[in-house]
């Protein structure tokens, strides 16, 4: 499937985390560990936040690790939010306008998983997506499809709410069209402030997602490490799989969970589809 990664914290190079990790996520481009698949090269997209302008977004269909473009701009950009993500298509067209993360007004979404057979219900549930929002669809991906209707859902308003709605309702639809485990998932979402991130799907044994552990805690545990001495205590990294081996770095997001990355207090909590 796919492999993604969310960063918010002190402003860094995107670099850091794209191209200079032990297992960077182009790395885990050619080689993910914990992935479907071990090669994902259906193309990638970052998107980033600067200055309190909205998100400007960069996607293209070529494999991560054979990009310059993308070298260029992560050793360029410095950002305190970003998103990365490399596709691993379950389906629909390699082109750019099905390349993560999608964009709307202030915010961003990726997702890792599937709706399954999605061909059987896409009309039921684009159907379904405001009148206001259908315009906004480029593409033709299930993980376009739930961006929309998470705004239908009330996401600007409630984050998590407008996700359970969602998923409640893409279950229902699922189900109605004879489909027994309809979504798999990890998604990520941000308005540039705070960030979500699920870990769900229908048969309870979801896609990999883990979170850094706290600065304060990582630095007290690794002195040594001058990198991450200049970061806020609040900086936090949330991936599909670890970017490195480093102990005590690493913590899994429990399944049917969402956690969410704000200013003060970290949350984790559970996440129930509603209907």
């Amino acid at each position: 499937m796919c492999r993604w990664l969310a960063y918010s914290g002190s402003p860094i190079k995107l670099e850091e985390l794209l191209v200079k990790r032990d297992r960077s996520l182009i790395d885990q481009s050619l080689h993910a560990r914990q992935g479907a698949t071990t090669t994902n090269g259906d193309g990638f997209g970052v998107g980033w936040y600067e200055g309190g302008e909205p998100p400007r977004v960069y996607r293209s269909t070529h494999p991560a690790w054979n990009d310059r473009n993308l070298r260029e701009l992560a050793s360029g950009i410095s950002s305190p939010l970003f998103f990365a993500h490399i596709r691993a298509s379950t389906g629909t067209a390699i082109q750019e306008t099905n390349t993560h993360p999608f964009r709307y007004g202030r915010w961003l979404w990726m997702h890792n998983g599937l709706i399954r057979d999605f061909h059987r219900v896409r009309r039921a549930l684009v159907l379904a997506v405001d009148d206001s929002l259908f315009d906004s669809i480029e593409g033709t991906t299930d993980s376009e499809t739930m961006f929309y209707l998470a705004l239908t859902f009330g996401l600007e308003d409630d984050p998590v709410g407008g996700v359970e709605r969602t998923v409640g309702f893409v279950e229902k639809i699922g189900r109605e069209h004879g489909i027994d485990l309809p979504i798999q998932m990890t998604v990520a979402t941000t308005d540039g402030r705070s960030v979500w991130a699920f870990r769900y799907s229908s048969e309870g044994d979801s896609r990999s997602l883990y979170f850094s552990t706290r600065l304060d805690t990582l630095k007290a545990l690794h002195p040594e490490l001058v990198e991450i001495a200049g970061l806020s205590d609040e900086t936090r990294v949330i991936v599909s799989e670890p970017l490195g081996d480093l102990p005590g770095a690493w913590n899994e997001v429990p399944e049917s969970h969402v956690g969410i990355v704000q200013p003060g207090e970290d949350e984790l909590r559970p996440f129930v589809p509603t209907s």
